[in-house]
């Protein structure tokens, strides 16, 4: 996932969202928004204006990713995914300009195809706000839940983000989890051991589409992961 960089900020002065304040119904009306901002760019190369009748919610600042998969029985393999790390605009204009940047703008991939639409998902995750990890390793290692928390890396103009989902996919640890953001930084892979090096943690609440244009569902990350270690005999049902 790539983190885009606005070209102004937006002066709405209110509360920026939490992820816990969204409700699934409005969850699922980003998702639905996020399918129909990337329709609407295809049929007329432009943004699609803001809804009306929102929630007042959605029109608060706020930070969000899209995650586009190719969707293939009951595989996925990603084919897009961008975001707004800071609430720097309301979050529905957000998840409207993001949608539009992981289908036609991530750099590792072609733009999207119009043929594609009934073969990919959408989803739509809300960031918290940065909360700065301590300074050792053995802090850092604490400060990080897998399944609770993405993470950003930086350092000096290096910075790199990988969402809660990414370390659950990939059953990763909580070492490994650190390491790969450095990596995904363009810095060494131990990096977060380096006090100079920032790292930070934020909270997500994300939903998507169970398949194209289906059901959208809110992800329990926490639960995958059991799940996923459980499959794997890393995990007994009474741990």
């Amino acid at each position: 996932m790539l983190a885009v960089s606005p070209r102004r900020r937006s002066n709405v002065s209110q509360q920026p969202v939490d992820p816990d304040e969204v409700s699934d119904a409005l969850g699922e009306e980003l998702v639905r928004i996020a399918r129909k901002s990337v329709e609407y760019y295809f049929e007329n190369r432009a943004l699609m204006p803001t809804p009306q009748g929102l929630d007042p919610l959605l029109l608060r600042p706020g930070a969000a990713f899209v995650t586009i998969e190719t969707y293939e029985g009951e595989a996925r393999s990603l084919r897009g995914c961008i975001g707004f790390i800071e609430p720097i605009k309301p979050l529905v204009r957000s998840v409207i300009e993001v949608a539009v940047e992981a289908a036609f703008n991530d750099p590792r991939f072609m733009p999207m195809e119009r043929s594609e639409l009934d073969s990919v998902t959408f989803e739509v995750s809300i960031l918290s706000k940065l909360e700065e990890a301590p300074r050792t390793p053995e802090g850092r290692k604490a400060f990080v839940t897998i399944g609770r928390d993405g993470l950003v890396v930086e350092r000096g103009f290096y910075r790199g983000l990988l969402l809660p989902e990414v370390p659950v996919e990939n059953m990763w640890d909580v070492e490994t989890f650190l390491s790969e953001t450095c990596i995904k930084a363009g810095l060494w892979p131990d990096c977060w051991y380096d006090e100079k090096v920032k790292v930070y943690r934020f909270r997500t609440a994300a939903w998507l589409e169970e398949k194209p244009k289906g059901r959208v569902v809110r992800r329990n990350l926490v639960e995958e992961y059991r799940k996923a270690l459980e499959a794997r005999g890393l995990l007994t049902q009474s741990t």
